[in-house]
């Protein structure tokens, strides 16, 4: 088990890797963050509201399971976000640089550290 501090220094080993956090997506504030280039607080509310929303849809169209990540796809970055399974109500945020990243490989990483990431 790796502490928060820890995990995000390893989410950001990734290639094209730019900046991550742990948000904490009922109040919107970031519990740990490593790197730049984003504002995070502002991210973190942001994203917060979009997890919030599709747990509303889900819940709306009766649909079951849980959200295993949700991408979104910009000109020039890839933005993860991967709600805690041991920890409900807690996300991972991860911006990275399209023309560096191999998609693939970082959602696995992210699945891989949100597995051993203690809080």
């Amino acid at each position: 088990m790796a502490d928060i501090k820890t995990s995000l220094a390893e989410l950001l080993k990734i290639d094209g890797a730019k900046c991550v956090s742990l948000v904490d997506s009922s109040s919107g504030m970031v519990l740990g963050e490593d790197g730049s280039g984003v504002d995070m607080e502002l991210a973190a509310a942001g994203n917060s509201e979009v997890v919030k929303a599709k747990m509303k849809t889900m819940k709306s169209l009766n649909l079951k399971g849980e959200i295993e990540d949700i991408l979104i796809t910009l000109d020039d970055q890839y933005h993860i976000i991967r709600p805690m399974v041991t920890q409900k109500g807690l996300f991972l945020y991860l911006v990275l640089m399209k023309d560096k990243a191999n998609l693939a490989l970082a959602r696995r990483k992210v699945q891989n550290v949100e597995e051993e990431m203690k809080v």
